[in-house]
């Protein structure tokens, strides 16, 4: 299907939803490390087929540390997310603080090879009841 030319950006067509949480139980009970776990929900709402094809992360902890991570697809996949569709997966990050930022984008392809970047906002990581 060729994606119709309109005046809107495609990534604005492209919702990106997160749900975060604390995985005490991936650690050592000893270390001084936070694990946390992030489920991403990417909507479709464009009239065409998108194809996450890479990933870009920047990692932030309460001490300003910032690591980035950054690769093709997500969780091993590049998920083709048909119009109206969603893909969702579940991934983690361990960083040195109780809490944390995350924020990036994904890269997208439409099947005429228009790339698009979609934008994701920042979210916290941050062990229950550590922010009121």
């Amino acid at each position: 299907m060729t994606a119709p030319k309109t005046e809107h950006n495609p990534a604005d067509l492209v919702t990106v939803r997160v749900v975060t949480r604390h995985l005490p139980e991936h650690l050592p009970s000893d270390s001084d490390k936070f694990a946390f776990a992030y489920q991403i929900t990417v909507i479709n709402h464009n009239t065409f087929a998108v194809k996450l094809t890479h990933r870009y992360w920047l990692v932030t902890d309460a001490n300003g540390k910032q690591t980035e991570v950054s690769g093709e697809g997500v969780v091993g996949k590049q998920p083709t997310i048909e119009p109206g569709e969603s893909f969702q997966y579940t991934s983690g990050s361990v960083i040195d603080t109780e809490v944390g930022t995350m924020q990036g984008y994904y890269d997208m392809k439409t099947a005429d090879g228009d790339v698009f970047r979609v934008p994701i906002d920042p979210f916290r990581l941050a062990l229950p009841n550590i922010i009121n």
